[in-house]
């Protein structure tokens, strides 16, 4: 199922949650809506799900108008992050819910919901448990009966709000690749809201960036990472040390901070340098992107050594160099650092 978001706008009150969004979402793609908190992200997904309708705008689902379709019309599976299971049901009832209640010629038979719900509890692993209650499982085990129940109505669309929020670091990354598995097995165009920039640059096809109510970039993970539209995106997603300062002749000066910027017009700038593209005693002059600093700390962490620099107009600077590469370095030494990439945007 194709999504088509053209031009929504929300508003709480004076409050603009969504402000001119257009999104296009392909059929049978993966798609996470990423962003602080306040962004706008669950409140597209409401949007999207018929939680919520636009003040101005239209949804469209497979290039019909939906903006003021109920959810039951759209067709939607919705994981919620506390997953709101019902205590008192079993595991298999609890997926089976969606198709237990519909209504006549729509209800399938006991045998055919039998069947689909030993088929989905098979899909995330979870079969031999259906005669289990909620409590009876771990957090990720509960995580994968909402999902399952959510699929068992074969939804056109599945929407998860924060899936893995509540959930500890080691079970996030183990149902990430799960929910990946399933979506490749199902095909179902899924959109998922988190706030956790490794969760959706490692299981996203696509990530749209959210910033006060707005889309500011929408790409894969490498694009979003590696080519940033804005300096909000730079800043957001992944780590980078920001400078401000200005660009003179396609290099950026600021903070005692020399970096490459071809093609950035002159004026007042914000640089943008990530700690594994500092070149450690790198060759560049300053013409070219080279500086001077101060070694403050360095840390060990397994094969790179996390490094604390400043600079001599104060300031602090992060790389992330090679463990032998560090090795002969102490406190208080000057050193030459080289910019390999740099990303420059006018303030």
């Amino acid at each position: 199922m194709t999504i088509s978001i053209r031009s929504v706008d929300k508003r709480f009150g004076r409050y603009p949650a969504l402000n001119d969004v257009s999104l296009e979402i392909a059929d049978g793609e993966l798609l996470a809506l990423l962003g602080p908190s306040g962004s706008g992200k669950t409140t597209l997904l409401r949007t999207i799900a018929g939680l919520e309708f636009p003040d101005a705008g239209q949804v469209l689902f497979g290039g019909v108008d939906v903006t003021y379709a109920s959810a039951a019309k759209r067709r939607v599976g919705f994981v919620f992050q506390q997953y709101a299971l019902f205590k008192h049901m079993t595991v298999a009832k609890n997926v089976a819910f969606g198709l237990d209640v519909r209504k006549g010629r729509e209800k399938p038979s006991k045998a055919d919901i039998a069947k689909r719900v030993d088929e989905l509890l098979k899909l995330v692993e979870l079969d031999g448990l259906g005669g289990r209650y909620p409590s009876q499982l771990s957090g990720g085990q509960r995580q994968r009966v909402a999902l399952s129940r959510a699929l068992a109505v074969s939804p056109s669309v599945l929407l998860l709000d924060e899936p893995f929020g509540a959930l500890d670091a080691t079970v996030r990354k183990s149902l990430r690749k799960e929910l990946r598995r399933i979506h490749d097995a199902t095909g179902v165009t899924t959109i998922f809201v988190t706030h956790d920039q490794e969760e959706a640059m490692g299981l996203a096809d696509r990530v749209a960036i959210l910033n006060a109510g707005a889309i500011e970039q929408v790409g894969t993970p490498d694009e979003v990472h590696d080519s940033p539209a804005t300096a909000f995106v730079c800043g957001f997603v992944g780590d980078a040390n920001r400078i401000e300062g200005a660009v003179q002749g396609g290099v950026f000066e600021g903070g005692g901070v020399t970096l490459p910027a071809k093609g950035a017009a002159d004026g007042k700038a914000c640089g943008f340098v990530r700690p594994y593209d500092l070149i450690l005693d790198g060759p560049a002059p300053a013409s070219e992107g080279g500086f001077d600093a101060v070694l403050q700390r360095a840390t060990v962490q397994g094969a790179v050594a996390q490094l604390e620099l400043r600079t001599a107009a104060g300031a602090v600077i992060e790389a992330v160099v090679a463990r032998g590469e560090a090795a002969d370095l102490s406190v208080g030494r000057a050193v030459k650092l080289s910019a390999a990439k740099a990303h420059v945007f006018p303030l």
